[in-house]
């Protein structure tokens, strides 16, 4: 697949110092859903300002669909829309003339019919008439996603745009997504609930300390660094493993009352057979199993401890 945005040896130092981005490099795709992920203050804000033109870089270059963000600002940010984390609306003004004053500020011709749309899409068009003032956070939040897809953006980026937003509207939003995605926009995600991005990402970027510490396919990353673990419910507590689980790698948890067990799910062979084994002729006996699957914010954790 083709990439849209093209990030190379990009940098960017502050006038306090402050290193912000080292040499980071990173092709989005064209259509996909890229999940941005890394703790505050790890870069990701400023990647993102740069590549929409609102903060130049100290190094490196950034291009968009072969065009460059500073030398040719008007044709790179005309196809990008921006959700910004900060709730920036001019309280006194109605949604319906804020989004269709974005449209215009991108240089696109009115079209009343589109922004509709959008408001419809978004749960917003029966508070087209009310000034923004009036409107709750989450509300807010959505009236700048609506100005983000106003002048039909072929790229958009959402830098926590669920924040402050309650679980049905975050789902309606996510449904919103999958349609623009549908309809062949490139999404760049970050976000804080990371089983979102789990849910919807195409691909994984982690970033930490303003350098990029990975980039991979969701699957083929929960495939390589997913764990899986067996949990063993004992019938009577154990005080310490026996010597004979001792090849077995064993955590004794609930006042010995658990055994876990991890594993390798790519592993030609997974020990549970063996272990199942061992604990019989040991004459520990069970009271229940379960296997559980470590989830995307289990990796991310330890993609960016292992960082430091």
């Amino acid at each position: 697949m083709a990439s849209i945005v093209s990030v190379s040896n990009l940098s960017k130092t502050y006038a306090s110092g402050f290193e912000a981005l080292k040499g980071v490099n990173l092709d989005i795709e064209e259509g996909e859903i890229l999940a941005l992920l890394g703790p505050n203050g790890a870069g990701k804000t400023t990647l993102i300002s740069i590549i929409c033109g609102i903060v130049n870089p100290s190094g490196g270059k950034v291009t968009v669909d072969g065009h460059d963000v500073v030398h040719d600002f008007r044709e790179t940010r005309a196809m990008i829309g921006l959700v910004p984390q900060e709730l920036t609306t001019d309280a006194f003004e109605t949604v319906w003339n804020t989004v269709s004053f974005s449209r215009g500020l991108h240089g696109r011709k009115p079209d009343p019919a589109h922004i509709e749309k959008v408001l419809k899409d978004l749960s917003l068009w029966n508070k087209k008439d009310n000034m923004l003032r009036e409107l709750s956070g989450g509300m807010k939040r959505r009236v700048l996603i609506a100005k983000a897809l106003s002048h039909e953006p072929r790229i958009l980026f959402l830098d926590e745009p669920t924040a402050g937003v309650d679980v049905s509207l975050r789902k309606s939003m996510w449904e919103v997504v999958e349609r623009l995605r549908a309809s062949g926009v490139t999404i760049i995600l970050t976000t804080h609930y990371i089983e979102e991005a789990e849910e919807i990402a195409d691909r994984i970027a982690v970033i930490n300390g303003g350098e990029i510490l990975l980039v991979e396919e969701k699957d083929a990353l929960m495939t390589k660094l997913g764990r899986k673990q067996l949990r063993v419910d004992l019938a009577q507590p154990l005080e310490r493993i026996p010597d004979s689980l001792s090849s077995y790698n064993l955590t004794l948890e609930d006042n010995g009352q658990s055994l876990i067990y991890d594993y390798d799910t790519s592993a030609e062979r997974t020990g549970i057979t063996a272990l199942l084994a061992t604990l019989a002729e040991t004459g520990i006996r069970l009271r229940d199993l379960s296997t559980q699957q470590s989830s995307l914010e289990d990796i991310f954790v330890e993609i960016v401890e292992a960082g430091r």
